[in-house]
């Protein structure tokens, strides 16, 4: 059995809770207790971006980082990063077996017991930095375990996981900010009203500094220059390498956040414009897919945008390559049975796409394309189904005879199996 088949032999639930957690930990010494110092992201949207900003800034500065993210793409071993570099079968299959060994006892989802991996890897691994980002909410997430975070990050909140975290911004928002700790300074994305009233709150009950987006630190492009300020430094540095104008903010609260930490300015600038994060408007040129859209002369763009704040984010980034050079558009989605297909459509109401629905073969919580289809009419768009995602592109491409562009979009199962025909990650 190898790593991955042990991992999913764990539930494949969610339940949240440490106390599963805070007792296999406890059976195994408390590795949290011995993993480098700490920046722990929560948020809705944007929490992978800012820590590939993060990781990409500390290698820069000569760090060396372990970062924990999900979910992966192609293969489980992306979640961990050790000291820089994905993590080995070998380690990962040790870790898993250790783990297991103690699932008599004590009950554990697959997050769970990934999320206790990562904490032995990064124990038994020197480095200099840990990035950790939260698997959903903050509060009762499994990576809230850690005590003693350096530093803290929540990104902008919006409705997501209704099921679990409330139903209003200021339930979600309390939620996130969980993962606040008491004196521990918190890097704070521009936020709604209601999601920033129910931060500050937590914040003020646990004397936890907050640096607030519009208040205590700003960034926006200028002369095709990236510009962050606080409030007693000002950062002027190239544009960011993840497309969008969403990454704007992203990487401006990584420079803040890493600025905390103590990064120079050459690092922060360096990180900026290296950063790699795939499935975030990626472009895609390479691989079947890839080479399929540039032999016709189109445009192809992947995102794993899966909610209607994501799918606005990326509206608006299409919307501004249309301005600038409009070709026929062809949104090509499938999305699952636990989101929001009509907040998602919406987001791309002015743009007007031809809509082509797929399946998702990576889970089994995929919506029917022929339903997805009737939904996305619903919502007033000219909209068919495919059988898959490579038939899905040969009937955009079909669909109009000049060249076209267009967006693979509505979850990272689907842009998991886009990436998973090739080349692979890295």
């Amino acid at each position: 059995m190898n790593a991955t088949e042990l991992f999913y032999s764990f539930p494949r639930k969610i339940e949240m809770g440490l106390a599963r957690v805070a007792a296999a930990l406890e059976a195994l010494g408390r590795p949290q207790d011995f993993v480098p110092p700490i920046i722990h992201v929560a948020g809705t949207n944007g929490k992978g971006s800012v820590v590939a900003f993060m990781r990409s800034i500390a290698e820069a500065g000569s760090l060396k980082v372990h970062a924990y993210t999900s979910p992966h793409l192609v293969t489980i071993h992306e979640r961990w990063r050790v000291a820089g570099a994905l993590i080995s079968e070998t380690d990962l299959l040790s870790f898993a077996q250790r783990i297991q060994a103690l699932s008599n006892q004590i009950p554990l989802t697959v997050f769970e017991a990934e999320t206790v991996a990562a904490l032995l890897a990064f124990s038994e691994t020197a480095a200099d930095i840990t990035l950790l980002e939260v698997g959903l909410g903050g509060r009762l997430d499994a990576t809230n375990i850690v005590t003693k975070p350096k530093v803290t990050v929540i990104t902008p909140v919006d409705f997501d996981h209704k099921d679990m975290l409330g139903d209003t911004l200021a339930k979600i928002a309390g939620e996130k900010a969980g993962i606040l700790k008491p004196h521990v300074p918190c890097v704070v994305a521009r936020q709604s009203d209601e999601a920033l009233a129910a931060i500050e709150g937590r914040a003020k009950a646990l004397d936890c500094p907050l640096l607030v987006f519009g208040r205590d630190w700003d960034c926006f492009a200028q002369n095709n220059r990236l510009i962050v300020q606080t409030n007693d430094r000002l950062f002027d540095m190239p544009l960011p390498s993840l497309a969008g104008s969403h990454q704007i903010e992203n990487a401006g609260a990584a420079v803040v956040a890493m600025s905390l930490f103590g990064l120079d300015e050459p690092a922060l600038s360096q990180g900026v414009q290296s950063a790699v994060w795939p499935a975030r408007l990626q472009p895609l040129k390479e691989g079947p897919y890839g080479a399929l859209a540039q032999a016709s002369g189109a445009e192809l763009w992947l995102d794993g945008g899966h909610n209607p704040h994501g799918a606005m984010a990326v509206a608006r980034f299409i919307s501004s390559l249309q301005a600038k050079d409009k070709r026929p558009l062809i949104l090509i989605t499938g999305q699952l049975s636990t989101k929001d297909p009509a907040g998602f459509f919406a987001a791309f109401k002015d743009l007007a796409p031809l809509v082509i629905t797929v399946p998702i073969r990576t889970s089994d919580a995929g919506l029917d394309p022929e339903d997805l289809a009737q939904l996305a009419r619903d919502s007033g768009f000219d909209a068919r189904a495919a059988t898959d995602p490579m038939a899905g592109l040969k009937a955009a491409l079909a669909s109009t005879p000049g060249p076209s562009r267009i967006l693979i979009c509505g979850s990272l199962y689907l842009a998991g199996d886009i990436l998973s025909a090739g080349p692979p990650l890295t």
